[in-house]
């Protein structure tokens, strides 16, 4: 109708200016008949082909852009069945169809266009021919950004993150619990079952998060995962643009981070590059022969992530790392299929200005293509300078996690641009040190030579450092509930280089003692954010006197630290374990914090003098835990498996 009107629009401008009404009456006859002959034609061919309009386009993804982003030049995925030989047209000022691919499945198109500089936001119709015939069509959504959208301040060093798993949490909406469409029922009885958590869970609890002291919440993924089970935990996508409606809709997501903002708390989306699930609707009908590696079977991974490393590596083991698949129900993605790249890259661009984050942590890095996840951390962070990624290589080897980060010179001449990886080195390290005994190489000589291997990384102020997350046994757990050892742990983790993730429920002492590495079981359901909970942790009815205090140094820690530049963005200065203790320095202008572990079962007297260089010059300090006044200049007493926070100006 589009192509009729503007045929009406020319031949009444030609003959409606001339004097002959017998022209104007022979003019709108002849286009009375050409309108009927065309609806004709059209209601012909969908009669005879038993096709609708609006019946033939299933998805287009991404499903809309925004004006004035650098990335203007896309490519729509576009599904429906038997399209391949439609022909699609754009007619309009803000967007131009270069060109459209069809590939072996003769359900896509790929349709490459640009957005055209000045572009304004608007409605823009891409219509499907077949023939002369218009048969389908799908309205692309141009829309305008959010201000200040490309320098939106991603997760830093003055932030302390909650790591939350979404159907564990909290039950916000129970009307969502179970969805007829999804193929798993709820089961809150089964550890590894759906428990009904959900986004609305998140926002109903923002205030306990920010009263706490955290500034950034990092959730596991939301997006649509409907698998036939164990689909709790997210990381088998089943569909790129759709956040699972079991955990709640893409606009409630957009709640969660406008809500979080008005708090003060920024939002981290967990995404997989990876993998996919197996029951994701293009795995089921792949474009193309190689949108998946092993697209013809099941081939496992074989974990040797140091190939990737490795100048000795074979080609065979570098392949069987890099494209087998993590489990058999996540297959493959092949991000060598530019393809396959350009899809990923889009979608993740999709999320950041769609949910307008501050941040994504990448799960499996260094099981995607190595090449890939240069172009792919380059695409975001150059369409988003202030952003912030961080990425997941689980390694206890600083060399092998350096390797990643950003302006990182490597060995190969590989240049990667992610800003921030998890901190595995340190959190294994540390942990140790709280558990060993006292011979040669024990103890806190282990994390303090971590620290010192800092050296190789281009920016080590940006590392996430934690104590445990949602794939390793609970804190309070590998510290064996010792609570003198755990309070130790938050303290070093509060107060060192980096930026501090905590698990959700760390704070009320939640454990995984009955089978410490079982998923299901560290991902156990905060109390009270169920209804009929007998304890609830949100208001502190039902925990121990213990829990409860837990929460109250979490509370003082945080929050002392939230406004402390010192520990932001202090150097760092640490002097070598002796007897069980170690003590590091934050250091920033003429004012010091002063960090001090007792490892320990009894307490300790420390000769000041070995640390003259520092404070050679200052008689007193400000005990932050204990809130008093106390005397540095000769000795200090220091308690049994107790750590010591002192300001210093």
């Amino acid at each position: 109708m589009v192509e009729i009107m503007k045929l009406e629009e020319k031949f009444t401008n030609k003959y409606l200016n001339k004097k002959s009404n017998m022209r104007k009456i022979n003019f709108i006859v002849f286009i009375f008949l050409i309108t009927i002959s065309c609806k004709t034609e059209k209601q012909d061919f969908i009669s005879n082909d038993n096709i609708q309009l609006s019946d033939l386009i299933e998805r287009v993804e991404p499903p809309n852009w925004w004006v004035g982003m650098k990335t203007n030049d896309l490519e729509l995925l576009v599904y429906g069945k038997s399209i391949t030989d439609l022909v699609p047209k754009i007619d309009d000022s803000n967007i131009k169809l270069n060109s459209f691919d069809k590939v072996k499945n003769e359900n896509y198109l790929f349709l490459n266009i640009s957005i055209l500089k000045n572009a304004e936001p608007d409605e823009i119709e891409i219509d499907f021919y077949k023939g002369e015939v218009i048969v389908d069509k799908y309205v692309f959504s141009l829309l305008e950004r959010e201000k200040n959208a490309s320098n939106v301040e991603g997760f830093n060093n003055s932030d302390v993150m909650y790591l939350i798993t979404p159907d564990r949490f909290a039950n916000g909406d129970p009307s969502n619990d179970d969805i007829k469409e999804m193929y798993e029922r709820p089961n809150r009885d089964y550890d590894r079952g759906l428990h009904g958590g959900d986004i609305q869970g998140v926002i109903n609890h923002l205030d306990y998060i920010k009263d706490l002291g955290f500034t950034t919440v990092w959730v596991n993924p939301v997006l649509e995962n409907n698998m036939k089970k164990s689909s709790y935990h997210g990381y088998s996508t089943t569909d790129y643009y759709k956040v699972d409606p079991r955990f709640g809709s893409n606009e409630l997501f957009k709640e969660l981070s406008v809500k979080s903002k008005e708090k003060g708390i920024k939002l981290v989306m967990d995404l997989i590059p990876n993998h996919c699930g197996s029951e994701h609707w293009f795995f089921k009908d792949p474009p193309m022969d190689d949108w998946f590696n092993n697209q013809s079977g099941f081939k496992q991974t074989s974990h040797r992530r140091e190939t990737v490393q490795d100048i000795h590596a074979s080609e065979i083991d570098k392949r069987e790392h890099a494209d087998g698949w993590f489990v058999e129900t996540m297959p493959d993605l092949n991000q060598k299929n530019k393809k396959t790249s350009k899809y990923l890259i889009q979608n993740t661009l999709w999320w950041i200005e769609y949910a307008g984050l501050s941040g994504i942590r990448v799960d499996t890095y260094p099981y995607s293509d190595k090449d890939f996840m240069s172009d792919w951390t380059f695409a975001v962070m150059d369409e988003y300078p202030n952003f912030n990624i961080v990425g997941e290589e689980w390694s206890e080897n600083p060399i092998v996690i350096s390797y990643w980060q950003k302006d990182k010179i490597n060995h190969d001449g590989y240049v990667s641009y992610l800003p921030t990886l998890m901190d595995f080195p340190l959190q294994i390290s540390f942990t140790e040190a709280l558990l060993d005994d006292f011979n040669w190489g024990k103890g806190f000589i282990k994390p303090y030579k971590v620290l010192a291997s800092d050296f190789l990384y281009p920016n080590p102020n940006n590392l996430l450092i934690f104590p445990d997350n949602h794939d390793m046994a609970r804190f309070y757990t590998q510290v064996k509930n010792d609570i003198d050892l755990f309070k130790m742990g938050i303290v070093y983790y509060s107060t060192m280089r980096g930026i501090p993730q905590f698990y959700y429920g760390t704070e009320i002492l939640m454990n995984s003692d009955e089978n410490p590495g079982d998923h299901g079981l560290i991902r156990t359901d905060f109390p009270g954010g169920w209804l009929g909970d007998k304890i609830n942790a949100f208001n502190g009815d039902g925990l121990s006197i213990e829990q409860q205090e837990t929460q109250k140094f979490f509370k003082q820690i945080l929050n002392w630290r939230k406004n402390n530049n010192i520990i932001h963005n202090g150097k760092l200065i640490q002097f070598a374990p002796k007897d069980g203790i170690y003590s590091f320095f934050r250091i920033l202008e003429n004012k010091m914090v002063w960090v001090i572990f007792n490892r320990n079962n009894s307490s300790k007297t420390l000769a000041t003098s070995r640390f003259d260089e520092l404070i050679e010059n200052h008689k007193s300090a400000f005990d932050v835990l204990n809130k008093k006044k106390i005397s540095i200049s000769e000795k200090l007493i220091i308690n049994a498996k107790s750590a010591l926070i002192l300001e210093i100006e």
